[in-house]
C-alpha cells in the first residue's frame, strides 16, 4: 500500500472503499492499492497459453497430434491472462477457425474428429500391445471409449 497526501479534500470525501478504516487510520493519508503488476496467476495462464499454443500448432502440421484442444487451451489461458493474445489467436487465418467453430457452435471439424478418434485407436492398441494389466486396459478403455463418445456426439 502506497500512501498518498490529501490535499485538497478531506478524509471524510473518501469513502470506505477507497480507504477502509482496518487498513488506513492516518489522520490527513489516505491508503490506496498498489498498482498490481503482472503476477504469478497471469504467468502461469500466459505460460500454460504458449505451451499449449506450440502443441496446437504442433498438430496443426503433424498427423496424430491434436490441434484443436490444445488451441482451444491456449485461447482460455490468453483470454484470462492476454487479451491481444487471445485476439490474435482468434483471428489467425490458420489458427483461429477451429477455436471460432468451437466457440459459436460448439462444433469440432471432421479431420479434428478423425485424428482424435484414430489417436484413442492408435494408444488402446498401443497397451495392449506393451502387455498392460486388465485394470489398466479396462480403465483406459472406459476412459477412451467416453472422450471418443463426446467427441463424436459434437456437431461437424
Amino acid at each position: 500500500m502506497t500512501r498518498d497526501p490529501m490535499t485538497t479534500r478531506s478524509r471524510a470525501a473518501y469513502d470506505e472503499a477507497a480507504c477502509p478504516a482496518d487498513l488506513c487510520s492516518c489522520g490527513d493519508w489516505c491508503c490506496t492499492p498498489a498498482e498490481p503488476g503482472p503476477g504469478a496467476r497471469v504467468l502461469a495462464l500466459r505460460t500454460l497459453g504458449g505451451a499449449a499454443l506450440i502443441m496446437g500448432a504442433v498438430g496443426v502440421a503433424t498427423p496424430l497430434v491434436p490441434a484443436t484442444p490444445f488451441l482451444l487451451l491456449a485461447t482460455w489461458a490468453f483470454a484470462r491472462s492476454s487479451p491481444r493474445l487471445e485476439a490474435w489467436l482468434i483471428t489467425h487465418p490458420r489458427l483461429g477457425p477451429p477455436v471460432h467453430a468451437w466457440r459459436s457452435r460448439r462444433a469440432i471439424p471432421r479431420p479434428a474428429k478423425a485424428v482424435a478418434v484414430t489417436s484413442l485407436l492408435v494408444s488402446g492398441a498401443g497397451l495392449l500391445l506393451i502387455g498392460a494389466n486388465g485394470t489398466v486396459l479396462a480403465a483406459a478403455g472406459a476412459t477412451f471409449a467416453g472422450v471418443g463418445g463426446w467427441i463424436l456426439s459434437r456437431p461437424s
